[in-house]
């Protein structure tokens, strides 16, 4: 079945017509019109739905015709996918200006798949696919753009811009519990994951990886970022999962920073401390290969690198190159059909 609501001037009742077809409708197509329509809030996006904007002609970052801007203060996500089998695409989203705080990292976001902290032991969401979609917030820089997190698996994203922010894609493992220091496990990784064709500008910093495996980032430009990307342990949860399987088989290549920040364009960490009880311990990676990759910028503190490995133990580098930009030069280093 398709849907093609009628939207209009009034925020709060857009944002009812849309929740009410997601949430009482058997799973079909919700097809949005042309043009820039306010909701009132965030969406829930429950199994089986496809949500697409009025189609553009050609990709690689080709602006959509259709916008979702919320104006909610309750901190949800423009879109929270809570189920399997989703697809969205040809979609702008506009997510209100949001500071969740640093355990917030899937609240205020323009698109959630999963969740950080669960009540109850959560089903995966798995086959998701997202692509053709911008995200724009180059005035606010405390709440990430789109969420990977917990109990997902088999998700594609292709063909994203993101313009500001803290993270463009911030990928992160969860669990049940209340809060990150009342964790017993299980916990959940993502794993499965593509990430293909992202573009990230104006933000603190590109994407992330927290205590994931399988996953394939390939082709990606992150321009005028204070950090490029992170590989991370995600405190040590791998204690609650077979050995061997949390840091293996991540492959991040052809992906171009520019970066001026304090620190580094590329850190990959094996070391975490546990919020549980405080213990330091080190996840040793396999299968895990960063390569040509091109950095050009400069630090701006006092001691930086553009490659930072701690205690990264089975992490290659391969074929990456930088070039120092100390005088602030206009020139990019990503391909120009691949620029935000």
């Amino acid at each position: 079945m398709i849907h093609r609501p009628a939207l209009g001037a009034d925020p709060e009742r857009n944002r009812r017509l849309l929740q009410e077809a997601l949430d009482t409708s058997p799973p079909g197509k919700l097809e949005l019109p042309p043009g820039t329509h306010v909701v009132g809030d965030g969406l829930r996006v429950p199994g089986g739905w496809t949500i697409r904007g009025a189609e553009v002609a050609g990709a690689n970052g080709g602006r959509p015709a259709t916008w979702l801007e919320s104006i909610g203060t309750t901190g949800h996500p423009v879109l929270h996918i809570t189920g399997s089998d989703v697809a969205v695409s040809d979609l702008g989203l506009r997510p209100p200006p949001a500071d969740p705080g640093e355990h917030g990292g899937d609240r205020g976001t323009a698109v959630t798949i999963g969740d950080y902290l669960y009540r109850e032991t959560p089903e995966w969401i798995a086959r998701v696919d997202v692509r053709r979609v911008h995200v724009e917030r180059p005035s606010e820089k405390h709440a990430n753009c789109v969420a990977l997190m917990g109990a997902v698996r088999d998700i594609t994203l292709h063909d994203l811009t993101v313009r500001g922010g803290y993270t463009g894609v911030a990928v992160h493992w969860g669990a049940v519990g209340t809060d990150v220091s009342t964790i017993s496990g299980p916990t959940y990784h993502p794993h499965r994951l593509t990430v293909t064709d992202l573009r990230v500008s104006d933000a603190i910093e590109g994407f992330y990886l927290s205590s994931v495996h399988d996953v394939r980032v390939e082709g990606a430009c992150l321009r005028d970022v204070e950090m490029g990307f992170r590989l991370l342990p995600g405190d040590n949860t791998d204690r609650f999962v077979p050995e061997g399987v949390v840091g293996s088989g991540i492959h991040v290549s052809d992906v171009c920073v520019r970066w001026r920040g304090p620190r580094y364009a590329i850190r990959a960490a094996g070391w975490g401390r546990s919020e549980v009880d405080g213990v330091v311990s080190v996840l040793r990676y396999r299968d895990t290969v960063i390569r040509d990759c091109r950095l050009r910028g400069t630090g701006t503190g006092e001691s930086w690198s553009p490659i930072v490995m701690e205690r990264a133990e089975g992490v290659e580098l391969r074929d990456n190159s930088f070039e120092s930009d100390l005088l602030g030069e206009a020139a990019a280093c990503c391909p120009r059909a691949a620029r935000p």
